[in-house]
């Protein structure tokens, strides 16, 4: 490792991958990503929750396809050309999700990343790490661990 990428991990600066679902910009930590792919059609599973599109055999392994648009409850769901399934390695666990499509990756530094305004009890805001601004725009930086150690996504 070079003097200057020491630097940039003891500064707290790490890379994220920036998607659209909606009209909002997401970021999680690229160290998750295993690679994207374009939405594809998935085996469904009988009685899963809205948002479990289903699953798909990714060279052997059956990974779980999660819609964050329709568990976060974007206004419309629509599957066209920029659908993308972001395939993540969440310890031991393959999964993907669908998102409206990937913007770009980003360095930020914890210090560029502010809190997210306090919720109250009103809706679990648990994965939302915090919010930064990229390219003008505030983006809504997840924490994709908290977010798929969410119960409702085990079903």
């Amino acid at each position: 490792m070079s003097a200057e990428s020491h630097d940039k991990v003891a500064d707290g600066i790490n890379e994220f991958l920036v998607f659209i679902l909606g009209d909002e910009s997401y970021a999680i930590n690229i160290l998750f990503v295993r690679e994207i792919r374009a939405y594809e059609s998935v085996t469904c599973i009988p009685n899963a929750p809205e948002f479990i599109k289903g699953v798909i055999n990714l060279r052997g392994d059956i990974v779980p396809i999660y819609d964050l648009r329709i568990r976060f409850h974007c206004r419309s769901v629509e599957y066209g050309p920029l659908t993308t399934v972001i395939i993540l390695a969440i310890g031991a666990r393959i999964v993907g999700v669908v998102v409206d499509g990937v913007s770009n990756v980003v360095m930020l530094a914890d210090t560029e990343i502010r809190p997210s305004p306090d919720f109250s009890a009103s809706f679990d805001t648990s994965y939302i790490r915090g919010l930064a601004e990229i390219d003008g725009r505030t983006c809504i930086v997840a924490d994709i661990l908290s977010l798929m150690a969410n119960p409702d996504l085990d079903a």
